[in-house]
């Protein structure tokens, strides 16, 4: 940064301070929590020495310090190639009428509210929803360093049992929605795409959005004809701004697919290989006959269901990449 020449090229100056910020957040946060541990080591001795006012204060900081360490422990284990990228998250309501769009509905908010947690931005592409109540299918951005190395772990079906709101005679019912979870492709990355591989379609936009919203053809499909991948984007306040936000997420599917295709390859040779298909969940949510949460990849168990949906995924992100990691 201090080299001549450096606030020339603006992009790469920008990216270069952005860089050098995560990296001194990273060196404060280990500098803080050397000093916390410095100051937990000298209450201990105090406590050794019978001086047990200062048992709480140490209980309670040293539960601090396991959490923090947890989370820099986690962010250890984002080393993939695009962890650091944002992440675009697409919820499909799955068989099942109101209560599949009701809980796909439910599966938004709570990324919605973990996204919050952490301080991450959040932007809708497209939303289908219903009239008489829930979502068909949300698309949304998610803004923040790692975001697609964190939401990797909820890539899949998930599953809701629970009395129906919508039932009169109060019986159980079980619902599926499916979460599919691609990186937000920068320019750093290079995607060969080829225009006649491409059909664009523009389309008015529906619902809510501002002004903008059904005055012009400004909503945006674009289907890889080779693939058969679809995406689209209808809340920008552009054509132009739709579909380049669109080709966004075409690149990350299109990345996310030829990995997929490598996996597959490699695990038939090992004969391992499992497709995720509809009704093979990563994740049940049990609101009946008990209370429970549970991830069928990695077997962690959360019996505050609310504390889940009110955004509380971090056991849940956490075990996914410490399986991930003692796989390799």
């Amino acid at each position: 940064m201090s080299e001549p020449g450096f606030w020339d090229d603006q992009e790469r100056a920008q990216e270069m301070l952005k860089k050098s910020k995560q990296l001194k957040d990273k060196v404060e946060e280990y500098h803080s929590l050397e000093s916390q541990h410095e100051e937990l080591t000298t209450m201990m001795y105090f406590l050794e020495e019978g001086e047990s006012e200062f048992e709480k204060e140490f209980t309670k900081g040293l539960e601090k310090v396991k959490e923090k360490l947890e989370m820099m422990e986690l962010r250890t284990l984002l080393n993939e190639e695009y962890d650091h990228l944002n992440c675009v998250v697409a919820i499909h309501a799955g068989t099942g009428g109101l209560d599949a769009q009701d809980w796909a509905e439910m599966l938004y908010r709570m990324y919605t509210r973990w996204s919050e947690s952490k301080g991450f931005g959040l932007e809708i592409f497209d939303q289908q929803s219903d009239p008489e109540g829930g979502i068909k299918s949300v698309a949304f951005l998610v803004k923040g360093e790692n975001a697609y190395g964190y939401l990797k772990a909820e890539k899949g079906v998930h599953r809701l049992v629970r009395i129906s709101p919508f039932d009169s005679s109060g019986k159980r019912h079980t619902s599926f929605a499916s979460v599919d979870i691609t990186p937000e492709i920068d320019d750093t990355v290079e995607v060969e795409i080829k225009s006649t591989d491409l059909r664009i379609d523009t389309y008015r936009s529906s619902g809510a959005g501002g002004q903008h919203v059904n005055k012009t053809d400004s909503a945006v499909r674009i289907t890889h004809l080779p693939t058969g991948l679809v995406v689209q984007c209808q809340n920008q306040r552009s054509q132009h701004s739709n579909r380049e936000a669109a080709m966004k997420v075409l690149k990350g599917k299109l990345l996310e697919l030829k990995r997929e295709e490598n996996k597959e390859r490699i695990d038939e040779l090992q004969g391992e290989y499992n497709q995720i298909a509809w009704g093979s969940q990563i994740r049940s949510y049990v609101f009946h006959p008990y209370n429970m949460v549970k991830d069928h990849r990695t077997n962690v168990e959360v019996g505050n269901v609310q504390g889940v949906m009110d955004g509380d995924l971090d056991r849940f992100i956490y075990g996914y990449l410490q399986q991930k990691a003692v796989g390799k």
